[in-house]
């Protein structure tokens, strides 16, 4: 495992550091900080405008090979440049599903003309996506999808619902998971992969509201929507191993961007500690020196697990990630609530918005469920992972 970077690497932190502390400020000041989990809806066309901005100056698809118009830069510079994206502070981007979950797939599994048609309007800024993943019925268990979609001459003609659609009353496309052929067993052999336009008659989104009060995901109806054939990845009953290659890019260097976040909450929650002299009660000291320690392995076991050769399997030590990250973010939630004391219960005055860290607490209520709940993941560890036998279905 390199935990150390190279004279190149640390020029190439100064450069994105540098761009980053001229162009979050000015006419994007009003973004940092902006945006993160619990505050998506905040100045959406302000971010959105700094989507396009980065884009302008190549800062999107970092990672993606040059021959698609990426930077294709190392991975020790894809770490730098989501740690650093972090610690200035950077908006929550409206793009990330685009860039960080369909673009790479259509990397891998998309033809030629759809990578061309797709993924230049990812690496501007212009076009937002959304995951067409979970539904009431189907969230773990993808392979039961329900959603459904039939030929009629060269389109597709799609009918069901999805949920926890992050982002989707923003997005102008959706990758959906949907049944093509629902006689296929077993059941996931009969699923496509589809690129479905969301600005269309037959897709209507209900927003979800949370308890941050914010709406981040959403419900998404599909009532004869319609996309054409060529928008189909990896082929007719294909889309099994797309998907599954989909959510394996969600576990990439942006994980240690993810951290830098983390770290701004803790330093947050420290400085608050000192302040209001919680720092001195033994048991907050024992709990903050917890979650610092948590902090550190959660990058030392990300670092090594994306220091293995290009394309190795990342080992079983890798699914302890998601497990692990928010069981602790969850924790961290609990703990700025202590450290701010009655503080916690209380809105700073008009117009009441919540503080950094209340919308922090109350979003990590969910860190343990999405993308995976905490059960589900101790199931994939045992089985796969230790051997243990599958679970009685």
């Amino acid at each position: 495992m390199n935990t150390r970077f190279s004279d190149e690497d640390e020029a190439f932190r100064r450069e994105i550091a540098g761009w980053l502390e001229e162009h979050l400020s000015g006419e994007f000041a009003v973004v940092k900080g902006r945006g993160g989990p619990g505050d998506e809806h905040a100045l959406y066309e302000e971010r959105h405008a700094w989507e396009k901005k980065m884009g302008e100056d190549g800062w999107i698809g970092v990672g993606w090979p040059k021959e698609v118009g990426g930077r294709d830069l190392s991975l020790n510079q894809q770490v730098i440049f989501y740690e650093e994206y972090a610690r200035a502070k950077g908006p929550g981007r409206v793009g990330h599903i685009g860039e960080g979950l369909l673009g790479p797939t259509l990397i891998h599994f998309g033809t030629d003309e759809q990578k061309q048609r797709f993924l230049p309007r990812i690496l501007s800024g212009e076009d937002v996506w959304c995951q067409g993943y979970s539904e009431p019925n189907a969230g773990s268990d993808l392979a039961n999808v329900q959603t459904r979609a039939e030929r009629d001459g060269d389109e597709w003609v799609l009918n069901g619902q999805k949920v926890w659609t992050s982002g989707a009353e923003w997005s102008q496309w959706c990758f959906v998971v949907c049944r093509t052929d629902p006689d296929a067993q077993p059941k996931h052999r009969g699923i496509s992969y589809l690129l479905v336009p969301m600005d269309q008659e037959g897709v209507e989104i209900r927003p979800i509201v949370q308890m941050t009060g914010d709406s981040e995901f959403s419900e998404v109806f599909f009532n004869n929507a319609r996309t054409g054939l060529e928008n189909t990845v990896g082929g007719e009953n294909g889309g099994w191993k797309v998907a599954m290659g989909t959510l394996a890019f969600e576990r990439g260097a942006s994980t240690l961007g993810q951290q830098m976040n983390f770290h701004n909450e803790l330093e947050a929650i420290i400085e608050i500690a000192k302040r209001n002299g919680k720092a001195k009660d033994p048991v907050i000291r024992q709990r903050i020196a917890d979650a610092w320690i948590g902090l550190r392995l959660q990058r030392y076991n990300a670092l090594r697990m994306l220091s293995g050769a290009e394309g190795a399997d990342p080992g079983r030590e890798s699914m302890i990630t998601k497990l692990f990250w928010a069981t602790w973010h969850r924790d961290l939630g609990k703990l700025a609530m202590d450290v701010m004391g009655s503080h916690a219960e209380l809105a700073e005055g008009e117009p009441y918005e919540l503080s950094g860290l209340q919308r922090m607490y109350l979003f990590t209520r969910s860190d343990t469920i999405y993308a995976g709940s905490n059960q589900i993941q101790r199931n994939i560890i045992s089985e796969r992972a230790l051997g243990m036998p599958r679970e009685p279905r």
